[in-house]
């Protein structure tokens, strides 16, 4: 069976992480990633597609038709709310399907001020201002995303200098709590999630710490009004805020993936595979796990060096083993290595018989294309061949020792992660 290849676009934000994380371990998907501009999707998708045109380039449509060609690309996610409206124009130009809404709706969620105006009847649509008479208000561009420009004006000297009113919405202050409703639409236009997930602490517009919340009548209708009234196509969201009687008020919509959509799938929602199944023509189903989950999170590192390696040297005590236990980090680089297809030799002064330690541990010994177990008093470095090799050992004279004599890489423990690779 041929798989489906799926294009994500631009690759480099938090939310096309999580197309990521949701996507890449799909049995029956290729994913690939593609950016204008190089940032984090090159850590991370195997299939990384560098140099495409901006959307503003008259280019882009011939070159970024070119690239769904070439990768029989059946379905393309856009994370950026400026390319869902960029490709929702364009749709009949575009070779393969979109995960995107219609023409209609991506202008209406891309901007603010047409999103209030289409809701202005419903009590869920806040009070929306003309001026700053009416202090506190809430200042949001209208067409924006991650909080960026957005401000609170408690008072007169709040108010940014030479503020052009026709390019912000003037919003009533809303004080609660505030949710994302993740969803998800089919194709006829049936609304078969509506997942609302608290928003506890914000960082540059994600939100880094959250849990799930109760599904209750007020938010379901206010989804189930926004599906009535705009044209989804998989996937999308909503955010609302409560106001001063803790009623909640609608905030924006969007028709792209969320960055904490992974806390929906944490629950066993998986929204983006739902999209690609349902974009398809596949039914599907939505059921989520009868648990609550919080989710908190803070910036991962990943790296990239310039030294192509293809032997490693590993140590055993206190660094495949620490303390007793098996570092988790330890096994799965020395999995990865052997996806690689790179040589790992166990170099080790393990006190006990080594065989039998690795059984203990349930350590495959056949994980190493070699185990070489040396006495005490020897010297590390006499066994070493440095040619593209590598060395990890937590004891700082080890390492010194090796890299003296070879002048080769050498890692102590916590160094293990700068040779993770998150595309394998």
């Amino acid at each position: 069976m041929a798989k489906i290849n799926v294009l994500v676009f631009p690759a480099g934000e938090i939310n096309s992480i999580e197309l990521h994380d949701a996507l890449s371990t799909c049995v029956n998907i290729e994913l690939y990633g593609a950016s204008s501009i190089d940032r984090h999707g090159e850590y991370v998708f195997k299939n990384y597609i560098p140099n495409v045109p901006m959307i503003n380039n008259p280019d882009f449509l011939e070159k970024f038709n070119t690239i769904i060609k070439d990768k029989k690309i059946d379905i393309v996610f856009p994370t950026h709310d400026t390319v869902s409206e960029f490709f929702a124009n364009n749709i009949n130009k575009l070779c393969t399907k979109i995960i995107c809404a219609n023409q209609k709706t991506s202008q209406i969620c891309r901007d603010k001020r047409k999103t209030f105006d289409l809701f202005y009847n419903d009590d869920f649509c806040p009070k929306i201002f003309n001026d700053f008479k009416n202090l506190p208000v809430f200042i949001k561009p209208n067409k924006g995303q991650g909080s960026i420009g957005a401000k609170l004006i408690q008072n007169k000297k709040d108010i940014p200098f030479n503020i052009d009113i026709n390019e912000y919405v003037i919003c009533e202050y809303l004080p609660g709590e505030e949710y994302t409703v993740d969803c998800f639409t089919n194709r006829n236009g049936r609304l078969q999630a509506i997942l609302p997930r608290s928003r506890k602490r914000i960082l540059a517009g994600v939100c880094v710490s959250g849990q799930n919340e109760k599904l209750t009548d007020e938010i379901k209708k206010i989804a189930d009004k926004i599906n009535e009234k705009l044209c989804f196509n998989g996937l999308w969201y909503f955010q609302i805020k409560k106001d001063i009687n803790n009623k909640f008020k609608l905030l924006e919509i969007s028709t792209r993936c969320a960055g904490t959509m992974c806390l929906s799938r944490a629950l066993g929602v998986n929204l983006p595979l739902l999209s690609v199944y349902d974009a398809l023509g596949y039914n599907v189903e939505v059921f989520e796990n009868l648990y609550n989950v919080k989710m908190d999170r803070t910036l991962i590192s990943r790296y990239k060096i310039n030294y192509d390696y293809k032997t490693v040297y590993f140590d055993f005590d206190d660094t495949l083993i620490i303390e007793g236990k098996v570092h988790l980090p330890a096994v799965w680089f020395l999995y990865q290595c052997k996806n690689l297809c790179k040589k790992v030799i166990l170099l080790t002064k393990h006190e006990k018989e080594i065989y039998k330690s690795l059984e203990y541990y349930c350590i495959d010994k056949n994980l190493f294309s070699e185990i070489i177990h040396i006495a005490p008093d020897d010297n590390k470095a006499d066994y070493i061949n440095p040619d593209g090799a590598i060395f990890i050992d937590n004891a700082y004279q080890e390492r010194y020792q090796v890299y003296k004599k070879y002048n080769i890489p050498v890692f102590d423990v916590d160094g293990i992660e700068v040779l993770m690779d998150w595309r394998c």
